[in-house]
């Protein structure tokens, strides 16, 4: 394999898709067993991959380095195979940030619930930072780390946050009649970011829309990061009006 993306279960992905209409190199999805994940990071035989759940944490201790992002973030989604060293980079966080500010989504000065704790997680915090976010709540309900607060506590404490943002895989493809949260909980919520790419409108965005809050999903999220992701696979600049122009192209 030369160009790809792994993780447990790939077959939702659109990366082939979209990397493939970005470039001119073959794209494979290859799903990993948690049992096959040492063996093929310690095989190092692709050129360029891109990562996705569960292993954008567990990656990082077969990099020679990180660039900034990934340092700061955690979580790594892109890597490179430079001469048998493998360095690692998160593209996801730059792709979040253009999907918030290409819909108009004003996170400045604002409470922000996350909900969930992986890997995307962490590049969605950084990225919420970055934009000047007053407020972090962290809700999980599986593994809970310091710093994290449970769905209960969240809607006896939080209800008042404008802006909730999915970084959980509840809603995904094929399982779309789930949703990570009742958003009557945040009766004054603005705007709701499910980073989902499929299915287009998640349960949850559907609720928000009904209830007359803005609701994206993260399609252009994806294409986004692809394209950063693309642009250091190949040492390239790829033109940021082809993210939009894909974007279009697929969601028709």
């Amino acid at each position: 394999m030369k160009y790809g993306l792994i993780g447990e279960t790939l077959g939702h992905s659109a990366s082939k898709e979209i990397h493939e209409k970005l470039t001119d190199y073959i794209y494979e999805p290859h799903p990993l067993s948690q049992s096959e994940f040492d063996a093929f990071m310690e095989a190092k035989d692709f050129r360029a991959i891109n990562v996705t759940i569960p292993y954008k944490q567990r990656v990082i201790p077969y990099l020679s380095a990180m660039d900034e992002a990934a340092q700061m973030i955690g979580a790594v989604n892109t890597i490179v195979n430079r001469d048998g060293k493998l360095y690692g980079y998160n593209t996801d966080m730059p792709g979040f940030i253009y999907m918030v500010q290409k819909n108009g989504i004003d996170v400045k000065n604002k409470k922000v619930v996350i909900l969930g704790n992986g890997g995307a997680s962490l590049a969605v915090q950084a990225g919420v930072r970055k934009m000047g976010a007053s407020e972090l709540i962290i809700v999980g309900n599986r593994t809970m780390k310091e710093g994290m607060i449970t769905y209960d506590e969240c809607f006896e404490k939080h209800s008042d946050a404008p802006i909730v943002i999915n970084t959980s895989p509840v809603g995904m493809f094929p399982n779309v009649d789930v949703s990570p949260v009742d958003l009557t909980h945040f009766p004054v919520c603005e705007a709701v970011v499910d980073i989902i790419a499929n299915p287009l409108t998640t349960k949850l965005v559907a609720q928000a829309r009904e209830l007359g809050m803005v609701g994206i999903t993260g399609l252009e999220m994806l294409i986004a990061q692809a394209k950063y992701a693309a642009e250091i696979f190949l040492d390239t600049k790829i033109p940021q009006e082809r993210i939009d122009e894909i974007y279009q192209e697929m969601k028709e």
